[in-house]
């Protein structure tokens, strides 16, 4: 029978590459924790109107031609999310929580796209998203770019991130700069890529994300939102920056900058490295004041990102800054099979005594030379030896797998003393 393969689009995170995530996602969660955001879980699939009203039907690509959808068996359609900023929103709005209320959370896990898969890119992708609901200002704008910059921080990233900035300005504003950028753009369509010359009539903001160089040359001279933002937004923006050069966050000036989905407006922000090609965006996120009235509540401020797991873990590849962590820190080797019971007994209570390591328990027999093997191939930095004399006499053999020093015969508690003492 053929091999049943993975599906194209999807990707497997195999023992080394899933420590390397799980490192990753811990230290992140540091630091969110440390400012005091909390955590929601939210379900894979949503109904289907949730991204339809939020995202905007007929302007994007997403809801257009990029969700799974499906029929349930009730009539309704429903889809895996493409992005947790929706679903955040309705969670918080049906939970009551939206209700005279500032929230700030975050939420983690997989979201789904039907794009053309290629590096950095796949159908099945992770996120960290991060959410603020109820404040209307600059400073949490502010907050939460200071907090990607701490994450940054925190993975050693500082110096290959750049902070990209721009503001999308009030509805008002903005839907009368797309109106003057569709006008410009019209006389020019034969000359347009494919992508730009579809969003056209419908989002042509979008066609400032190009990446070719002849749309790029026919946006040259394009209007400028200078000359069409409102009062209001142009303080914000002014404020947003002025807070950040106090907290001394460098970031570039982006006119070009836009998102892809419908809901941002104001304050627009991107991450992004030269590391990575093409993919170079490893976090963005905004301003989306008016998402949760698109859903069915009331008008509430909001701003937030969302950060790339599958990018950021990428770039610190591609910077060896991830060098993959043992699977095992002390293993633990059977000399004799007929007392495996009393063995995991032993390291159980040794486990307790130190939860911070991790000790695997050999199984399926062998010699001591074949165990040890198995102890360095696993990458393990320690050996316990379990034979019958220590059995016999309540200690374990402690052996050094890095160092080459003597092995000692030792207690259980002496056994924890000399761990704690060498992990610190």
């Amino acid at each position: 029978m053929a091999v049943v393969r993975l599906v194209r689009g999807m990707r497997d995170l195999l023992p080394e590459e899933a420590r390397r995530w799980r490192a990753l996602e811990e230290r992140i969660v540091q630091v969110l924790d440390g400012f005091a955001y909390e955590e929601v879980r939210l379900p894979l699939q949503e109904m289907t109107e949730l991204f339809a009203r939020s995202v905007g039907a007929a302007a994007t690509d997403i809801v257009e031609k990029e969700m799974y959808s499906l029929i349930d068996r009730d009539g309704s359609s429903l889809s895996l999310r493409p992005e947790g900023t929706a679903s955040c929103a309705r969670a918080l709005l049906e939970s009551g929580l939206l209700r005279n209320q500032a929230q700030r959370v975050f939420y983690r896990g997989p979201m789904f796209r039907h794009e053309r898969p290629q590096k950095g890119r796949f159908r099945q992708f992770h996120q960290i998203g991060v959410e603020a609901f109820g404040p209307p200002g600059p400073d949490v704008d502010a907050e939460l770019i200071q907090m990607g910059t701490e994450i940054w921080r925190a993975l050693d990233l500082s110096g290959e991130i750049q902070l990209e900035l721009n503001t999308l300005g009030a509805p008002a504003a903005r839907a009368a700069w797309r109106d003057a950028l569709a006008t410009h753009l019209r006389p020019h369509r034969a000359a347009l890529d494919a992508d730009s010359a579809r969003r056209l009539d419908r989002n042509p903001l979008r066609i400032l994300d190009s990446k070719l160089p002849a749309t790029q040359a026919l946006l040259a001279d394009a209007p400028s939102f200078d000359d069409y933002i409102d009062d209001e937004s142009a303080a914000h923006f002014a404020a947003l920056k002025g807070l950040l050069d106090g907290l001394g966050i460098a970031y570039v000036l982006n006119p070009r900058l836009v998102r892809g989905l419908d809901y941002y407006g104001r304050t627009v922000f991107e991450w992004t490295t030269q590391r990575l090609g093409a993919q170079g965006t490893v976090c963005a996120g905004g301003r989306y004041d008016g998402l949760v009235e698109t859903i069915g509540g009331k008008p509430t401020a909001a701003a937030g990102f969302a950060l790339g797991l599958e990018r950021v873990a990428m770039l610190r590849l591609a910077l060896a800054e991830a060098a993959p962590a043992s699977a095992v820190d002390v293993y633990c080797c059977v000399l004799e099979p007929r007392r495996q019971g009393v063995v995991l007994a032993a390291v159980q209570r040794l486990r307790n005594g130190l939860p911070g390591l991790r000790f695997r328990v050999h199984a399926g027999g062998g010699s001591l030379k074949s165990q040890l093997k198995r102890a360095n191939q696993c990458g393990a930095r320690w050996a316990l030896l379990f034979g019958e004399d220590e059995l016999r006499d309540n200690r374990v053999t402690f052996k050094d797998l890095r160092s080459g020093a003597p092995q000692q015969a030792l207690t259980a508690q002496a056994v924890i003393e000399r761990l704690v003492g060498e992990a610190a």
